[in-house]
């Protein structure tokens, strides 16, 4: 699994962890009941904490995108194409969210950013 950590960034390391996981199940790259790296194996290869890793690795199962067999390890869940959805619609609204804060920081009125967004959708 390519997992990559930016120690420069504001987010914190198991979020970024969380993050890019989710994205490899929600693009399916990581396939319903595939595996992940034990806790040690991705601590030791990313060089952090294996405390930081299973922290990633509890948010994920409390979200429903990953199941822990104890004494097995950590599974991708059976997909759920509810909350993988949610899961895209919600990156959308950010990703969107950051474009009208963009254009607003820009000097952009209300109108112009509408007028821009059809624009978009008639594409």
């Amino acid at each position: 699994m390519h997992i990559l950590i930016s120690n420069s960034s504001m987010e914190p390391i198991y979020e970024q962890i969380v993050g890019q996981i989710k994205s490899m199940i929600v693009t399916g790259k990581l396939q319903e009941k595939s595996m992940l790296p034990s806790v040690r194996s991705l601590s030791k290869d990313l060089k952090i904490s294996a405390l930081t890793v299973k922290k990633a690795y509890d948010c994920l199962e409390q979200e429903g995108f990953v199941v822990t067999v104890h004494g097995k390890g950590s599974f991708v869940a059976p997909n759920n194409k509810n909350l993988i959805q949610e899961e895209q619609r919600k990156e959308v609204e950010e990703k969107l969210e950051q474009a009208i804060r963009a254009g607003r920081n820009c000097g952009m009125e209300t109108e112009e950013i509408r007028a821009a967004f059809e624009l978009f959708l008639q594409e």
